[in-house]
């Protein structure tokens, strides 16, 4: 039996915000109801395509609340806790776990990289000072500048509720040194072009930006391949491929969220620094889009 624990598909979910700027936590309530109602199996509430690094610590934490409450007990909701101040991030997942959510995501602290010791203690104290919530292991070199190498993370694995890791490095062979040097830890793509990859290197699922839009197919892609139909899988991958590379045509969450928004669903705009996608952008990914009649 493949250990799943938080499930094949877990959607990055936005934050929505209202014209003012502010948080719509009702669209938020509702967004995430319709994504476990289309495929999720679970929520990120707050990581990086949440916008975590421009929302407040209250903001966030009324996000985890409203969100828990909305899906109940249908879909695992993971907390994005993490931060690159070790202190400041056990603070605020002891202050998620007391919402009964089912796990925190814990980034690879950013700007101030540190060595391969200093992410060790890092992520084990953070384990050790919540240790009834689940932690995910969030490796996205590309973001934060340091890589969390394959033999960290098999001594971190070693500690209880470390169960998972969001493996964004864009390497498949690392992906394939985790599970070969911890096989109970469970993988999940942080990238979705590269889920079915992953996924012949032992991964058991993808932490999704596509699976605002297409939930029912990214299930349906595991489901293939864990059946063994491989070119089922293989087809559903390349038809998905011109959309992967749409809503990562520029910054993530840019491109979804406007996707989001030509769909119906009024997520508003994005906080500064981050901008709206560009017109002839706009204009493409209509286009691929309605090619797979998403619109």
């Amino acid at each position: 039996m493949t250990n799943e624990p938080f499930g094949r598909v877990i959607t990055a979910m936005v934050t929505p915000f209202a014209e003012d700027g502010s948080v719509d936590y009702t669209v938020a309530e509702k967004l995430a109801v319709y994504l476990v109602e289309n495929g999720s199996d679970g929520v990120v509430v707050c990581g990086t395509t949440g916008e975590s690094p421009t929302l407040s610590w209250s903001e966030e934490y009324e996000l985890f609340k409203v969100v828990k409450q909305a899906v109940g007990n249908k879909a695992k909701v993971i907390a994005g806790t993490g931060s690159n101040s070790t202190s400041e991030a056990i603070a605020a997942t002891q202050k998620a776990a007391k919402l009964n959510l089912d796990g925190s995501l814990q980034v690879v602290p950013y700007y101030n990289k540190p060595p391969q010791a200093g992410l060790y203690r890092h992520f084990e104290a953070i384990a050790k000072a919540c240790p009834d919530l689940p932690m995910m292991l969030y490796n996205v070199p590309g973001r934060t500048s340091r890589n969390l190498e394959a033999t960290t993370v098999a001594k971190l694995a070693e500690l209880d509720n470390i169960l998972a890791i969001k493996e964004a490095s864009g390497s498949v062979e690392q992906a394939g040194h985790i599970h070969r040097l911890s096989p109970e830890l469970a993988i999940y793509s942080g990238e979705d072009v590269l889920t079915l990859p992953l996924l012949t290197m032992g991964a058991v699922g993808v932490v999704s930006v596509a699976s605002h839009l297409v939930g029912k197919q990214m299930q349906e892609m595991i489901s293939a391949f864990r059946e063994g139909n491989n070119r089922g899988a293989t087809a559903i991958q390349i038809e998905l491929l011109p959309l992967f590379e749409a809503l990562f045509m520029t910054t993530n969450p840019i491109p979804v969220k406007t996707a989001l928004n030509l769909q119906g669903w009024n997520v508003g705009s994005l906080r500064s620094p981050l901008c709206e996608l560009e017109l002839s952008s706009t204009e493409k990914l209509k286009a691929t889009l309605a090619q797979l009649n998403i619109l």
